[in-house]
């Protein structure tokens, strides 16, 4: 009869912690969904090594999490953000304070989240704040600077091209060249046209930027500097 008891007592107890369980995980995914958790991927403190801020110090917090899918992402383990932690934005601004003023938001597409929590705690501390987006999803946040590189799987959403302090389209092949220019109509007057080779067909790509800004000299050229160097 006791070892009955016990075992019922047992099956409470799984039952109890499994429901338990399930009740902290659903209010997790409520602080994600309101912006206040964020899947953490990795952050580091590096130089920026692409576009107009290159060869500045910043600190990167890269956020899991994207769907748009581009066959040549070098960070394709980001996409799932469900393997990276969900963590406090208070935790994140805490520890990119200790690092640098300027700091870097990547993804992952971070914009797949509400960036209005923590864009407003890093603001409490009086940081510059950028943001690395494909703009895929609704701009939401507080930016000092917005990068916008847009992909063709999943084209930005309208309002942001009016807000994108520089433009930067990945070379792949000579036909990126047209969605590039394609992408310049809709931005503001002010955006810096930045044209980048993907990094894995540099070699390739790169003599065809260096003609064609050359040709339109509105476009700039941007390079991973950061991989030349080998520093994140």
């Amino acid at each position: 009869m006791h070892r009955i008891e016990l075992a019922g007592w047992n099956l409470k107890f799984v039952l109890c912690t499994t429901y338990l369980c399930a009740m902290v995980k659903e209010d997790v995914l409520t602080l994600v969904d309101k912006g206040v958790m964020l899947p953490l991927m990795e952050e580091f403190y590096t130089i920026q090594g692409e576009g107009f801020h290159k060869g500045t110090a910043a600190y990167f917090v890269r956020i899991g999490g994207c769907d748009v899918g581009c066959h040549w992402c070098d960070v394709k383990e980001s996409w799932n953000a469900e393997t990276h932690p969900p963590t406090a934005v208070e935790n994140i601004v805490e520890n990119a304070a200790k690092y640098s003023d300027t700091i870097v938001i990547t993804g992952g597409e971070p914009l797949t989240w509400d960036m209005g929590p923590l864009t407003s705690a890093l603001k409490a501390k009086n940081l510059k704040i950028h943001i690395e987006t494909s703009g895929a999803y609704a701009l939401t946040g507080i930016w000092d600077w917005i990068c916008l590189s847009p992909k063709k799987n999943k084209l930005p959403e309208g309002k942001i091209y009016d807000k994108a302090h520089e433009l930067k389209v990945i070379v792949y092949n000579k036909h990126d060249l047209i969605f590039a220019e394609e992408q310049a109509a809709k931005v503001n007057g002010d955006c810096i046209l930045y044209l980048q080779p993907e990094w894995s067909v540099r070699d390739k790509v790169t003599p065809l930027i260096v003609d064609y800004v050359m040709q339109n000299p509105k476009w700039k050229v941007s390079l991973q500097t950061h991989k030349y160097l080998n520093i994140p």
